[in-house]
């Protein structure tokens, strides 16, 4: 029997009425039958008092086998083509690389070091930090057709990959060939990731587009506020119902570093393989990440690594927006660097914009 049922079955039961005999011998029998129509009267109330308990509604209980929730509404999105929704923006937090011309990933920056402009006003930096923080990290994996000759140097780099990581993060994996797929929900285990791709079998055609949208779709699920997307691929689009320009608009909206890793054919023949490396650059500048190119799928263990490297020695830069107006418009922004005296010329990576609030 349920709590509410307890309660609703005590408030049914008639009164219990206790007479102490010491208290009740100087009654007379007139009192004593008043005494007596008085208990009946109250019982007869109590039995008609209705209590009524709103049912809980229903739980959706998965079944065995069901899909996961983000990928019903990523799938319903594609039918749909719904537009995500934006929100409030009090505090920018702008993640920051900086290399040199060798590519080497420069640490040791101060404050000091970096300013930041939206549009053309500088903005005051009221949050800096250069700590290794906790990462939420989806792959977007390819297993298309085309990757059969480098699918086990790319299972590879993902393990290589995630040797970088720390016991805080969490990962996700989405494969993708006609369509994409969530093949690992958000997990602490890299074995359980590792595990997963196994079982990749490559075939079919390429739904790029469409994964992304899935990865971003999934990022709501993410625990840390650093969110980051590493995809490994080698070409360009073919099978998506997403378009270039809305997975580019989608990114620009999400707060969601974009690392790219291409392994393009040297001679691509079709339209969508001779775009691909520009597609997979603009996605992931505009966020903050970068896009690699390799030639040899025996490079890909070596530039995961360092990726993994580079996500974890970035500095965070936070300010609060000179600009209060909430009229929606996309803000560029544009992060410079005061390098100390006597270093070399440096590169600074950081994303390129957001979308100021509606409302």
């Amino acid at each position: 029997m349920t709590r509410s049922e307890r309660r609703g079955y005590g408030a049914c039961r008639s009164p219990e009425l206790s007479f102490k005999a010491s208290q009740r011998t100087s009654l007379s029998l007139c009192a004593l039958a008043l005494l007596l129509t008085f208990a009946l009267t109250l019982s007869a109330s109590a039995q008609d008092v209705n209590v009524h308990i709103q049912p809980r509604p229903p739980v959706d209980i998965p079944q065995p086998g069901a899909k996961d929730p983000a990928v019903k509404e990523a799938e319903s999105n594609f039918k749909n083509h719904t537009k995500p929704m934006q929100v409030d923006v009090n505090l920018v937090l702008v993640n920051v690389t900086v290399t040199d011309d060798w590519n080497r990933i420069v640490t040791g920056l101060e404050k000091d070091n970096f300013s930041v402009l939206e549009g053309s006003q500088v903005q005051e930096v009221r949050h800096f930090s250069s700590e290794d923080a906790p990462i939420s990290l989806g792959v977007i994996f390819d297993m298309s057709g085309s990757m059969s000759d480098k699918i086990a140097k790319a299972r590879e780099a993902v393990i290589e990959f995630f040797k970088t990581a720390n016991p805080q993060d969490e990962f996700f994996m989405i494969t993708f060939n006609d369509r994409p797929e969530l093949s690992a929900d958000f997990t602490k285990s890299v074995d359980d990731i590792q595990g997963k791709l196994i079982y990749t079998v490559p075939r079919g055609s390429t739904a790029l587009l469409d994964a992304i949208y899935m990865g971003i779709s999934k990022m709501k699920d993410a625990r840390n506020s650093k969110k980051a997307l590493l995809i490994i691929s080698d070409g360009g689009d073919n099978h998506s119902r997403y378009t270039e320009n809305e997975i580019k608009a989608l990114v620009k909206e999400a707060d969601v570093q974009i690392y790219s890793i291409g392994v393009f054919s040297p001679s691509p023949i079709q339209p969508e393989e001779i775009n691909g490396p520009t597609l997979l650059t603009e996605i992931s500048q505009v966020t903050g990440g970068r896009m690699f190119t390799i030639s040899n799928p025996n490079e890909l263990a070596d530039v995961a690594t360092k990726i993994g490297i580079e996500l974890r020695n970035q500095y965070v830069l936070g300010y609060r927006p000179n600009n209060k107006n909430k009229d929606g418009r996309w803000r560029k922004i544009k992060v410079k660097l005061n390098p100390p005296k006597g270093l070399p010329h440096l590169n600074v990576y950081a994303r390129a914009g957001y979308y100021a609030p509606s409302q």
